[in-house]
């Protein structure tokens, strides 16, 4: 049992604080998100209904000027104009600016005369209220410019740096103008809605209460929302979607309830701010080694706790290593798969990131040795991942390196790339055959999505780039120890990885063992496989993370730990991920995959949280298995999930879907989500760099 922690009260009740403002800060940010999701395309939408009703109205009058002259003089006569001169500055009003308000283009500058002309129509020709609403969107265009999709907001940057005449003293009027008359057109629009929600049936209770509250502007987006909806059903009222859907996305403006019970709330929960250090120094400090899916999980599950949380990497990036022979493939680009562990913990205010490398613990004075330095901790997770093995041949390792980090990836693709480059300029056939030859030491996921994309590459990515050889003649082989590929699947899957291997052009070697790797290829079996480009994806062992602690660790290097992670005789030790050596899997080992260390992260964190919440433990950790996933080709995949097993097609879909959904940024998602359409519909991979030099 791990001794109690000591917490200042004071500092454990801002922290419990902090997490009630945290779910009224997610509720913001999300509504934000929303609206930047949202407003440039609704702003964009309401340019356009506008500028055609007037633009369509101008053409007609363009093409018939005898019938604009009769309507300027009969229809609709302008009392201070002459018919002609009416009509004349009718169509020049209705067919240029319209053009302009669309385009975003002298935005505040079209919409004047727009708006002019409206409230001609309405007082000197026939009074509506769609004119009303008309005049009070382009006096709203007048004040506030266009939003993101014009070419004002494009331009903006350029202009204002300029030495162009006036164009610095409108850009500012034009931001003074959003400044003081924005908020009265918020409260304007507010009312304008209220006004002709309540004249649809004056009598009623419920459209009272509906308009007073528009009026005051409490709970505005909902109700705005509701009024928008409404109009699909009261065709009569169409003309107010516009107003009310933006009211829905921007919200109520500053002279709103809701934006005084925002500046209340914010005054409440002073903990919406940033901590001060001073205020985390008295906390207890948690510190995670390795900032992987298990590291970044726990620490994120620690957000806010009553806790200081520091996360030590040796790189400063978080990696999606599922996805890293797509780099080696050239495929997808570092930074597709990668995002900096900075980033990913910037809102999380009682979390630091360091970067450096541990070379031990201490685990008498409880301090981590940091490049030399030392580091005091409370409780301590170690995510320190895996790397590979050789079986005790290290000596291999030059000739056939592996996968585990994006310098692996990057050198791989140098690899393979220069191969192709090399073969095109050889003059010897038998040097070029083994320029050509590709082999991949190890059948589990990564060795066949590794041997797929290679023969994907060599068919399809480079087809018709040479012209002295064919890449597509290009020889894969895969070789695997054991009598099938993907040992950890199902034996039916098993069979379809193996011929979909085959089908790419694959040539599999199962029950077959390596017994020497050098430069000239492999000797597998007591047969010479001659090859310039070997890889090995067979083996991995645990960090020194057992040599540090001194502590018992199985034959792979995994520390062996108890049923809450922690590591016997050391409460205050967790280990997770590629680290643990945990039979928490219905009594079997835990796997080696990303979602078992998310969730071995997120456990240790919660035995944690309740340390020092002074709550009881929670149950010993059982490892969930979500399913198996792994890919040979284009459109061919495996998924295993118990009772469910699928391949081929939908199998490739699914994981496609779940890859990307698992990326750790947005920007990762859509890039990736983009490059493997890109792929997909041209056959044609992007990132085809030979960068680095010759080893």
């Amino acid at each position: 049992m791990s001794a109690p922690l000591a917490i200042d009260p004071g500092a454990l009740r801002s922290l419990r604080e902090r997490r009630y403002a945290r779910g009224l800060h997610r509720a913001a940010s999300g509504l934000r998100a929303g609206e930047s999701l949202v407003w440039p395309w609704l702003d964009l939408a309401v340019r356009l209904w506008l500028a055609q009703a007037f633009f369509v109205s101008g053409l007609l009058k363009l093409a018939d000027w005898n019938t604009a002259l009769a309507l300027a003089t009969h229809e609709y006569p302008v009392s201070w104009l002459a018919p002609a001169t009416a009509a004349l500055l009718g169509v020049i009003v209705e067919t240029v600016f319209p053009v302009l308000l669309a385009a975003g283009l002298l935005t505040r500058l079209a919409a004047l005369p727009l708006l002019a002309l409206t409230l001609v129509i309405e007082f000197e020709y026939r009074a509506l209220p769609e004119h009303l609403v008309w005049a009070l969107l382009f006096a709203g265009y007048a004040i506030r410019g266009a939003g993101p999709l014009a070419l004002d907001h494009l331009l903006a940057r350029g202009l204002g740096s300029t030495a162009l005449p006036l164009v610095r003293p409108l850009l500012a009027l034009g931001q003074a103008l959003t400044r003081t008359l924005g908020p009265l057109w918020w409260l304007a629009a507010r009312a304008a809605l209220a006004w002709a929600l309540f004249a649809t049936h004056p009598g009623s209770a419920p459209h009272a209460a509906l308009a007073v509250l528009l009026v005051v502007g409490l709970a505005t987006r909902p109700l705005a929302l509701l009024a928008a909806a409404a109009t699909v059903y009261l065709p009569g009222l169409v003309w107010l979607a516009a107003p009310a859907a933006l009211l829905a996305v921007r919200g109520a403006g500053v002279l709103s309830a809701d934006a005084l019970l925002a500046a209340l709330l914010a005054r409440r929960f002073p903990a919406l701010r940033r901590v001060p250090e001073a205020e985390l120094e008295t906390l207890p400090q948690v510190v995670i080694v390795g900032a992987g899916f298990g590291g970044l999980a726990a620490a994120r599950a620690l957000a806010d706790a009553p806790c200081r949380v520091t996360v030590i990497d040796r790189r400063n990036y978080h990696l999606f290593q599922p996805l890293l022979y797509q780099v080696a493939t050239a495929a997808l680009n570092p930074a597709d798969i990668a995002t900096p562990i900075r980033e990913l913990l910037r809102d999380q205010d009682n979390a630091r990131v360091l970067l450096g490398q541990v070379s031990g613990v201490d685990r008498e004075r409880r301090e981590v040795i940091v490049d030399g330095a030392r580091l005091r901790y409370d409780q301590l997770i170690l995510a320190t991942g895996a790397r590979h093995s050789y079986f005790g041949r290290d000596d291999w390792e030059p000739y056939a390196p592996g996968l585990k980090k994006i310098d692996d990836a990057t050198a791989i693709r140098r690899r393979i790339l220069l191969a192709f480059e090399h073969a095109e300029t050889c003059a010897d056939p038998v040097e070029r055959t083994r320029l050509l030859t590709f082999v991949v030491i190890g059948g589990g996921p990564t060795g066949v999505e590794l041997a797929g994309a290679i023969a994907e590459l060599a068919r399809h990515g480079l087809a018709e780039e040479f012209r002295h050889i064919d890449p597509g003649a290009a020889r894969v082989v895969l070789i695997q120890a054991e009598p099938r590929v993907l040992p950890t699947f199902p034996p039916a899957l098993s069979t379809v990885a193996r011929r979909d291997l085959e089908a790419l052009g694959v040539e599999v070697l199962t029950d077959s063992r390596v017994e020497q790797v050098d430069a000239d290829g492999v000797l597998v079996g007591g047969h010479r496989l001659w090859s310039r480009t070997v890889f090995w994806a067979a083996g991995v062992m645990a960090s020194k993370a057992a040599q540090w602690l001194g502590a018992e660790a199985d034959r792979a290097g995994r520390l062996k730990v108890g049923p809450d992670l922690s590591v016997p005789g050391l409460p205050e030790v967790f280990a997770i991920g590629d680290t643990a050596a945990a039979d928490a899997w219905d009594g079997r080992p835990v796997p080696g995959l990303a979602p078992a260390a998310k969730q071995g992260g997120a456990y240790a964190a919660a035995v944690i949280r309740a340390r020092l919440e002074g709550r009881p433990a929670p149950a010993p950790f059982r490892y969930r298995h979500l399913g198996s996933l792994a890919t040979v080709g284009r459109q061919s995949a495996l998924a295993d999930f118990g009772k469910l097993r699928l391949s081929g097609a939908l199998a490739w879909w699914l994981w496609g879907l779940v890859h990307v959904a698992f990326l750790s940024s947005a920007r990762n998602r859509v890039g990736v989500a983009l490059q493997w359409l890109w792929a997909y519909l041209t056959f044609r991979r992007g990132t085809r760099l030979v960068t680095g030099t010759e080893d």
